[in-house]
Protein backbone atom coordinates (compact mmCIF):
# COMPACT_ATOMS: atom_id res chain seq x y z
CA UNK A 1 0.00 0.00 0.00
CA UNK A 2 2.75 2.48 0.84
CA UNK A 3 4.75 1.19 -2.34
CA UNK A 4 1.88 2.10 -4.39
CA UNK A 5 1.15 5.34 -2.70
CA UNK A 6 4.53 6.53 -3.14
CA UNK A 7 4.35 5.40 -6.88
CA UNK A 8 0.89 7.63 -7.21
CA UNK A 9 2.94 10.42 -5.62
CA UNK A 10 6.09 10.44 -8.21
CA UNK A 11 3.39 10.39 -10.80
CA UNK A 12 1.06 13.06 -9.82
CA UNK A 13 4.87 15.20 -9.46
CA UNK A 14 6.11 14.12 -12.99
CA UNK A 15 2.84 15.47 -14.36
CA UNK A 16 2.57 18.14 -12.52
CA UNK A 17 6.15 19.38 -13.47
CA UNK A 18 5.26 18.70 -16.94
CA UNK A 19 2.00 20.74 -16.69
CA UNK A 20 4.27 23.93 -15.80
CA UNK A 21 7.13 23.29 -17.81
CA UNK A 22 4.70 23.75 -20.72
CA UNK A 23 5.52 27.36 -19.96
CA UNK A 24 9.21 26.69 -18.99
CA UNK A 25 9.67 25.09 -22.87
CA UNK A 26 8.04 28.03 -24.39
CA UNK A 27 10.40 30.90 -23.16
CA UNK A 28 13.75 28.97 -22.66
CA UNK A 29 13.56 27.27 -26.14
CA UNK A 30 13.09 30.62 -27.56
CA UNK A 31 16.10 32.04 -26.61
CA UNK A 32 18.70 31.44 -28.83
CA UNK A 33 16.47 31.91 -31.42
CA UNK A 34 16.03 35.56 -30.15
CA UNK A 35 17.94 37.37 -32.95
CA UNK A 36 16.62 35.21 -35.62
CA UNK A 37 12.93 35.65 -34.80
CA UNK A 38 13.85 39.42 -34.60
CA UNK A 39 15.27 39.69 -38.13
CA UNK A 40 12.25 37.61 -39.71
CA UNK A 41 9.57 40.16 -38.10
CA UNK A 42 12.18 43.28 -38.80
CA UNK A 43 12.85 44.31 -35.03
CA UNK A 44 14.91 47.62 -35.40
CA UNK A 45 16.06 47.39 -32.02
CA UNK A 46 17.90 44.29 -30.28
CA UNK A 47 16.45 45.41 -27.10
CA UNK A 48 12.64 44.70 -28.03
CA UNK A 49 13.64 40.97 -28.55
CA UNK A 50 13.58 40.81 -25.08
CA UNK A 51 10.23 41.51 -25.18
CA UNK A 52 9.08 37.98 -26.91
CA UNK A 53 10.06 36.70 -22.91
CA UNK A 54 8.48 39.13 -21.03
CA UNK A 55 5.38 39.50 -23.17
CA UNK A 56 4.38 36.04 -22.63
CA UNK A 57 4.34 36.24 -18.74
CA UNK A 58 1.84 39.21 -19.20
CA UNK A 59 -0.42 36.61 -20.67
CA UNK A 60 0.50 34.20 -18.01
CA UNK A 61 -0.49 36.39 -14.92
CA UNK A 62 -3.61 37.82 -16.63
CA UNK A 63 -4.97 34.38 -18.18
CA UNK A 64 -5.08 33.37 -14.17
CA UNK A 65 -7.67 35.59 -13.47
CA UNK A 66 -10.15 33.56 -15.59
CA UNK A 67 -8.62 30.28 -15.61
CA UNK A 68 -8.65 30.26 -11.12
CA UNK A 69 -12.49 31.07 -10.83
CA UNK A 70 -13.17 28.61 -13.83
CA UNK A 71 -11.28 25.94 -12.24
CA UNK A 72 -13.02 26.33 -8.94
CA UNK A 73 -16.41 26.36 -10.95
CA UNK A 74 -15.99 23.57 -13.44
CA UNK A 75 -13.19 21.59 -12.59
CA UNK A 76 -9.72 21.76 -12.82
CA UNK A 77 -9.20 18.96 -15.57
CA UNK A 78 -11.76 21.21 -18.28
CA UNK A 79 -9.90 24.44 -17.59
CA UNK A 80 -7.00 22.83 -18.78
CA UNK A 81 -8.42 21.35 -21.83
CA UNK A 82 -9.59 24.68 -22.52
CA UNK A 83 -6.21 26.13 -22.32
CA UNK A 84 -4.41 24.39 -24.16
CA UNK A 85 -6.45 25.03 -27.42
CA UNK A 86 -6.04 28.67 -26.67
CA UNK A 87 -2.58 27.97 -26.63
CA UNK A 88 -2.50 25.59 -29.76
CA UNK A 89 -4.41 28.96 -31.72
CA UNK A 90 -1.45 30.89 -30.38
CA UNK A 91 1.11 29.36 -31.31
CA UNK A 92 0.26 28.95 -35.17
CA UNK A 93 -0.01 33.18 -34.76
CA UNK A 94 3.72 33.07 -33.50
CA UNK A 95 4.74 30.70 -36.46
CA UNK A 96 3.23 32.92 -39.14
CA UNK A 97 3.56 36.28 -37.49
CA UNK A 98 5.18 38.91 -39.96
CA UNK A 99 5.47 41.84 -37.58
CA UNK A 100 6.77 42.33 -33.87
CA UNK A 101 2.93 43.43 -32.96
CA UNK A 102 1.59 40.12 -34.44
CA UNK A 103 4.15 38.06 -32.05
CA UNK A 104 3.37 39.51 -29.46
CA UNK A 105 0.17 39.28 -29.64
CA UNK A 106 0.77 35.37 -30.36
CA UNK A 107 2.87 35.06 -27.26
CA UNK A 108 0.59 36.65 -25.08
CA UNK A 109 -2.10 34.88 -26.17
CA UNK A 110 0.62 31.69 -25.58
CA UNK A 111 0.64 33.10 -21.68
CA UNK A 112 -3.13 33.17 -21.74
CA UNK A 113 -3.43 29.73 -22.16
CA UNK A 114 -0.67 28.46 -20.49
CA UNK A 115 -1.82 29.86 -17.26
CA UNK A 116 -4.56 27.33 -17.16
CA UNK A 117 -1.88 24.24 -16.95
CA UNK A 118 -0.12 26.62 -14.32
CA UNK A 119 -2.93 27.34 -12.20
CA UNK A 120 -4.25 23.39 -12.66
CA UNK A 121 -0.77 22.55 -11.37
CA UNK A 122 -0.80 24.78 -8.64
CA UNK A 123 -4.53 24.50 -7.55
CA UNK A 124 -4.33 20.50 -7.99
CA UNK A 125 -1.14 20.33 -5.30
CA UNK A 126 -2.97 22.33 -3.02
CA UNK A 127 -6.26 20.18 -3.14
CA UNK A 128 -4.16 17.21 -2.24
CA UNK A 129 -1.68 18.57 0.19
CA UNK A 130 -1.38 21.93 2.73
CA UNK A 131 1.86 23.50 4.75
CA UNK A 132 5.20 22.29 4.60
CA UNK A 133 3.85 18.90 2.95
CA UNK A 134 3.16 21.31 0.25
CA UNK A 135 5.87 23.41 0.01
CA UNK A 136 7.83 19.61 -0.23
CA UNK A 137 5.49 18.85 -3.14
CA UNK A 138 5.93 22.17 -4.88
CA UNK A 139 9.71 21.98 -4.52
CA UNK A 140 9.78 18.55 -5.93
CA UNK A 141 7.76 19.56 -8.56
CA UNK A 142 9.36 22.89 -9.38
CA UNK A 143 13.21 21.37 -9.24
CA UNK A 144 12.01 18.62 -11.99
CA UNK A 145 10.54 21.51 -14.07
CA UNK A 146 13.47 23.31 -13.65
CA UNK A 147 15.15 20.79 -15.81
CA UNK A 148 13.56 21.63 -18.81
CA UNK A 149 15.52 25.38 -18.86
CA UNK A 150 18.48 23.01 -18.34
CA UNK A 151 18.20 21.45 -22.24
CA UNK A 152 15.45 23.85 -23.78
CA UNK A 153 18.12 26.73 -25.26
CA UNK A 154 20.13 23.49 -26.45
CA UNK A 155 17.09 22.05 -27.34
CA UNK A 156 16.12 25.03 -29.15
CA UNK A 157 19.65 25.71 -31.01
CA UNK A 158 19.33 22.35 -32.38
CA UNK A 159 15.98 22.72 -33.99
CA UNK A 160 16.68 26.09 -34.82
CA UNK A 161 20.09 24.92 -37.42
CA UNK A 162 18.06 22.26 -38.40
CA UNK A 163 14.44 23.14 -39.01
CA UNK A 164 14.56 27.35 -38.57
CA UNK A 165 12.50 28.79 -35.82
CA UNK A 166 9.12 28.41 -36.78
CA UNK A 167 9.57 24.48 -35.52
CA UNK A 168 10.77 26.19 -31.88
CA UNK A 169 6.81 26.87 -31.70
CA UNK A 170 5.72 23.58 -33.08
CA UNK A 171 8.29 21.36 -30.93
CA UNK A 172 6.21 22.87 -28.13
CA UNK A 173 2.91 22.69 -29.45
CA UNK A 174 3.45 18.73 -29.67
CA UNK A 175 4.93 18.61 -26.01
CA UNK A 176 2.17 20.48 -24.79
CA UNK A 177 -0.83 17.86 -26.39
CA UNK A 178 1.17 15.07 -25.12
CA UNK A 179 0.87 16.27 -21.18
CA UNK A 180 -2.73 16.89 -21.51
CA UNK A 181 -3.90 13.48 -22.86
CA UNK A 182 -1.20 11.92 -20.20
CA UNK A 183 -3.72 14.03 -17.68
CA UNK A 184 -6.63 12.72 -19.04
CA UNK A 185 -5.79 9.27 -18.83
CA UNK A 186 -4.36 9.09 -15.94
CA UNK A 187 -5.30 12.07 -13.22
CA UNK A 188 -8.69 12.48 -11.70
CA UNK A 189 -10.44 15.31 -10.70
CA UNK A 190 -9.30 16.69 -7.91
CA UNK A 191 -11.66 19.19 -6.94
CA UNK A 192 -14.22 17.98 -4.53
CA UNK A 193 -17.90 18.47 -5.95
CA UNK A 194 -18.72 20.17 -2.36
CA UNK A 195 -15.63 22.57 -2.89
CA UNK A 196 -17.01 23.28 -6.49
CA UNK A 197 -18.18 27.37 -6.58
CA UNK A 198 -21.13 28.80 -8.59
CA UNK A 199 -19.62 30.19 -11.90
CA UNK A 200 -20.84 34.02 -11.56
CA UNK A 201 -19.89 37.24 -11.48
CA UNK A 202 -19.56 37.49 -8.10
CA UNK A 203 -16.88 34.50 -7.38
CA UNK A 204 -13.95 36.89 -8.43
CA UNK A 205 -15.37 39.69 -6.21
CA UNK A 206 -15.67 37.76 -3.29
CA UNK A 207 -12.20 35.48 -4.07
CA UNK A 208 -10.72 38.80 -4.11
CA UNK A 209 -11.96 39.99 -0.88
CA UNK A 210 -11.38 36.59 0.70
CA UNK A 211 -8.07 37.03 -0.44
CA UNK A 212 -6.89 40.49 1.02
CA UNK A 213 -8.47 39.45 4.40
CA UNK A 214 -5.88 37.45 4.59
CA UNK A 215 -1.95 39.48 5.63
CA UNK A 216 0.35 36.30 4.70
CA UNK A 217 -1.62 35.64 1.07
CA UNK A 218 -1.08 39.42 0.43
CA UNK A 219 2.79 39.76 1.64
CA UNK A 220 4.09 36.77 0.24
CA UNK A 221 2.37 38.06 -3.25
CA UNK A 222 3.97 41.24 -3.07
CA UNK A 223 7.64 38.83 -2.04
CA UNK A 224 7.32 36.77 -5.14
CA UNK A 225 6.53 39.68 -7.19
CA UNK A 226 9.48 41.01 -6.25
CA UNK A 227 11.62 37.79 -6.83
CA UNK A 228 9.76 36.80 -9.91
CA UNK A 229 10.88 40.46 -11.89
CA UNK A 230 14.50 39.99 -10.38
CA UNK A 231 14.47 36.16 -12.04
CA UNK A 232 12.52 37.65 -15.21
CA UNK A 233 15.05 40.25 -15.78
CA UNK A 234 17.75 37.86 -16.01
CA UNK A 235 15.90 35.79 -17.76
CA UNK A 236 15.13 38.03 -20.25
CA UNK A 237 18.66 39.88 -20.63
CA UNK A 238 21.09 36.53 -20.03
CA UNK A 239 20.82 36.13 -24.46
CA UNK A 240 22.58 39.41 -24.59
CA UNK A 241 24.70 39.25 -21.58
CA UNK A 242 26.03 36.06 -22.35
CA UNK A 243 26.13 36.00 -26.25
CA UNK A 244 26.55 39.91 -27.24
CA UNK A 245 28.77 41.55 -23.91
CA UNK A 246 31.01 37.89 -23.37
CA UNK A 247 30.49 37.04 -27.31
CA UNK A 248 29.95 33.50 -25.96
CA UNK A 249 27.53 32.40 -28.71
CA UNK A 250 28.24 28.57 -29.02
CA UNK A 251 29.01 28.73 -25.12
CA UNK A 252 25.78 30.29 -24.63
CA UNK A 253 23.03 26.91 -24.17
CA UNK A 254 25.78 25.42 -22.05
CA UNK A 255 25.85 28.20 -19.59
CA UNK A 256 22.23 28.15 -18.91
CA UNK A 257 21.84 24.80 -18.89
CA UNK A 258 24.58 25.13 -15.62
CA UNK A 259 22.92 27.87 -14.28
CA UNK A 260 19.30 25.71 -14.66
CA UNK A 261 21.28 22.26 -12.95
CA UNK A 262 22.33 24.60 -10.05
CA UNK A 263 18.83 26.16 -9.41
CA UNK A 264 17.51 22.72 -9.99
CA UNK A 265 19.55 21.35 -6.97
CA UNK A 266 19.07 23.96 -4.41
CA UNK A 267 14.88 23.20 -5.20
CA UNK A 268 15.28 19.35 -4.97
CA UNK A 269 17.30 20.12 -1.85
CA UNK A 270 14.27 22.40 -0.48
CA UNK A 271 12.19 20.23 -0.66
CA UNK A 272 14.30 17.52 1.45
CA UNK A 273 14.97 19.81 4.56
CA UNK A 274 11.62 21.68 4.61
CA UNK A 275 10.12 19.73 6.80
CA UNK A 276 12.81 19.77 8.93
CA UNK A 277 13.46 23.55 9.28
CA UNK A 278 10.28 24.94 7.97
CA UNK A 279 9.44 27.62 4.75
CA UNK A 280 9.44 30.54 6.61
CA UNK A 281 13.39 30.17 7.85
CA UNK A 282 14.12 28.65 4.46
CA UNK A 283 13.16 31.53 2.30
CA UNK A 284 14.18 34.07 5.07
CA UNK A 285 17.75 32.72 5.33
CA UNK A 286 17.79 32.57 1.11
CA UNK A 287 16.72 36.16 0.45
CA UNK A 288 19.72 37.15 3.08
CA UNK A 289 22.30 35.52 1.04
CA UNK A 290 20.81 36.58 -2.35
CA UNK A 291 20.29 40.37 -0.79
CA UNK A 292 24.10 40.02 0.51
CA UNK A 293 25.92 38.65 -2.08
CA UNK A 294 24.01 40.96 -4.62
CA UNK A 295 25.20 44.15 -2.68
CA UNK A 296 28.36 42.38 -2.87
CA UNK A 297 28.62 42.57 -6.58
CA UNK A 298 27.75 46.37 -6.52
CA UNK A 299 30.25 47.45 -4.36
CA UNK A 300 32.69 45.33 -5.96
CA UNK A 301 32.00 46.25 -9.91
CA UNK A 302 30.06 49.71 -9.60
CA UNK A 303 31.51 52.22 -12.74
CA UNK A 304 33.99 49.15 -13.42
CA UNK A 305 33.29 47.36 -16.87
CA UNK A 306 31.97 43.49 -16.80
CA UNK A 307 34.13 41.41 -14.70
CA UNK A 308 36.15 37.79 -15.80
CA UNK A 309 33.10 35.45 -17.24
CA UNK A 310 34.11 33.19 -14.10
CA UNK A 311 33.25 35.92 -11.47
CA UNK A 312 30.33 36.43 -13.52
CA UNK A 313 29.35 32.83 -12.83
CA UNK A 314 30.07 32.18 -9.65
CA UNK A 315 27.69 35.20 -8.33
CA UNK A 316 24.90 34.26 -10.51
CA UNK A 317 25.28 30.59 -9.87
CA UNK A 318 24.85 31.46 -5.95
CA UNK A 319 22.68 34.08 -6.42
CA UNK A 320 19.99 31.76 -8.54
CA UNK A 321 20.34 28.91 -6.11
CA UNK A 322 18.85 30.88 -3.57
CA UNK A 323 15.37 31.54 -6.03
CA UNK A 324 16.05 27.73 -6.43
CA UNK A 325 15.27 27.74 -2.44
CA UNK A 326 12.92 30.85 -2.64
CA UNK A 327 10.40 30.12 -4.99
CA UNK A 328 8.86 26.65 -4.07
CA UNK A 329 8.26 28.16 0.03
CA UNK A 330 7.30 31.55 -1.00
CA UNK A 331 4.43 30.09 -3.35
CA UNK A 332 3.54 27.50 -0.43
CA UNK A 333 3.18 30.62 1.98
CA UNK A 334 1.09 32.44 -0.18
CA UNK A 335 -1.29 29.66 -0.86
CA UNK A 336 -1.48 28.45 2.79
CA UNK A 337 -4.76 30.33 3.99
CA UNK A 338 -5.88 30.07 0.35
CA UNK A 339 -7.31 25.99 0.51
CA UNK A 340 -10.89 26.51 0.67
CA UNK A 341 -10.30 28.78 -2.78
CA UNK A 342 -7.51 26.88 -3.78
CA UNK A 343 -8.19 27.73 -7.81
CA UNK A 344 -8.86 31.69 -7.64
CA UNK A 345 -6.43 31.92 -4.79
CA UNK A 346 -3.66 30.35 -7.27
CA UNK A 347 -4.85 32.70 -9.95
CA UNK A 348 -4.55 35.81 -7.48
CA UNK A 349 -0.94 35.20 -6.38
CA UNK A 350 0.04 34.17 -10.28
CA UNK A 351 -1.24 37.40 -11.39
CA UNK A 352 -0.59 40.17 -8.63
CA UNK A 353 3.40 38.73 -8.65
CA UNK A 354 3.36 38.53 -12.67
CA UNK A 355 1.56 42.44 -11.97
CA UNK A 356 4.43 43.43 -10.41
CA UNK A 357 7.18 40.98 -11.89
CA UNK A 358 6.72 41.52 -15.53
CA UNK A 359 7.19 45.79 -15.04
CA UNK A 360 10.14 45.24 -12.69
CA UNK A 361 12.46 42.80 -15.35
CA UNK A 362 11.04 45.62 -18.26
CA UNK A 363 12.40 48.46 -16.23
CA UNK A 364 15.79 46.51 -15.58
CA UNK A 365 16.29 45.49 -18.18
CA UNK A 366 16.45 48.94 -20.16
CA UNK A 367 19.23 49.38 -18.62
CA UNK A 368 21.23 46.22 -19.53
CA UNK A 369 23.56 47.58 -22.70
CA UNK A 370 27.17 47.30 -21.51
CA UNK A 371 27.60 46.06 -18.61
CA UNK A 372 25.70 43.52 -16.43
CA UNK A 373 25.35 45.83 -13.26
CA UNK A 374 21.78 47.00 -13.35
CA UNK A 375 20.95 43.08 -12.70
CA UNK A 376 22.76 43.04 -9.56
CA UNK A 377 21.11 46.59 -8.23
CA UNK A 378 17.67 45.11 -9.40
CA UNK A 379 18.81 41.99 -7.19
CA UNK A 380 19.96 44.05 -4.24
CA UNK A 381 16.58 46.54 -4.58
CA UNK A 382 14.19 43.55 -4.58
CA UNK A 383 15.96 41.35 -2.35
CA UNK A 384 15.94 44.18 0.61
CA UNK A 385 12.08 45.04 -0.22
CA UNK A 386 11.62 41.47 0.24
CA UNK A 387 13.31 40.87 3.49
CA UNK A 388 11.37 44.42 4.96
CA UNK A 389 8.03 42.44 4.23
CA UNK A 390 9.10 39.17 5.73
CA UNK A 391 10.33 41.06 8.84
CA UNK A 392 6.69 42.56 9.12
CA UNK A 393 5.07 39.72 8.99
CA UNK A 394 6.90 37.92 11.22
CA UNK A 395 6.39 41.30 13.64
CA UNK A 396 2.48 40.93 13.26
CA UNK A 397 2.97 37.40 14.06
CA UNK A 398 4.51 37.47 16.98
CA UNK A 399 2.39 40.09 18.33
Amino acid sequence: MANSRKSTHIEFILMMASLMSLSSLSLDALLPALPEIGDAIRVADPHKNQWLITMMFLGLGTGQLLSGPLSDSFGRKKVLYFGIIVFTIASLVCVYATSLEMMLTGRIMQGFGLSAPRTVSMAMTRDKFSGDRMARIISFVTAIFILVPVIAPTFGQLILNWLGWESIFHSQLIFGILVTIWLWQRQPETLKQEYKLKFERSIFRNGLKEFFKYRQAVIFTISIGLILGAFLAYLSACQQIYQVQYGLVEEFPLIFAGIAIGIGIATFLNGRIVMRFGMLKIATTSFIIFTSLSLLYVILFYGKPNPDIWVLLGFFLVILCCVGFIFGNQNALALQPLGHIAGIGSALVGFFSTLMGVPIANLIGRFVDVTVLPIFIGFSICGMLSLSLIAYFKYHENK
